[in-house]
């Protein structure tokens, strides 16, 4: 664990137009939930990711840039396996099975444990990453998810500029 800090401008578009800023990404939608802390303290990004998804029209085909924040690495493993899961999907879900995240849009800078799971600065630190591999990777939209103790998770959809 490392010390971090991070700054990020949220804004409408005219507030970004009178202050001279150019918008990097829209955050298009957001949802947060609540899992069994007990059983699934750390699977907040699966049930998080595949609602937003329903939510917003889109399925996992749609998004061409993953940051999932990385409590450790078995916790991000765990969520993919669930999201990918048949049983998982339809029983905690009601959902048909989301499907597989590609490994070559999931977290491709390094994430979280890659910079060193900087306390204060994960969430900021995985909306700017993903608006920048957006950018990088000319790509238009990216999902974010993270996961939180006692059963919380959230996952934000956001559109390049």
């Amino acid at each position: 664990l490392t010390d971090g800090a991070t700054a990020c401008l949220i804004s409408n578009e005219e507030t970004a137009v009178k202050l001279g800023v150019s918008p990097m990404a829209y955050i298009k939608g957001w949802l947060f939930c609540g899992t069994n802390p007990k059983q699934e303290n750390l699977l907040g990004p699966a049930y998080a990711i595949p609602r937003l998804l329903k939510e917003q029209g889109m399925t996992i085909g749609d998004i061409d840039v993953f940051e999932i924040h990385e409590a450790f690495s078995g916790q991000v493993l765990a969520n993919l396996a669930a999201l990918n899961s048949d049983d998982f999907c339809k029983d905690s879900l009601g959902l048909d099975r989301f499907g597989y995240v590609p490994f070559d849009k999931l977290n491709n800078w390094g994430g979280s444990i890659a910079i060193g799971h900087p306390l204060g600065a994960s969430n900021v630190r995985t909306l700017m990453t993903a608006a920048n591999r957006l950018k990088h990777e000319d790509g238009r939209f990216a999902l974010i998810a993270a996961c939180a103790d006692g059963g919380l998770g959230m996952a934000m959809l956001i559109e390049r500029a």
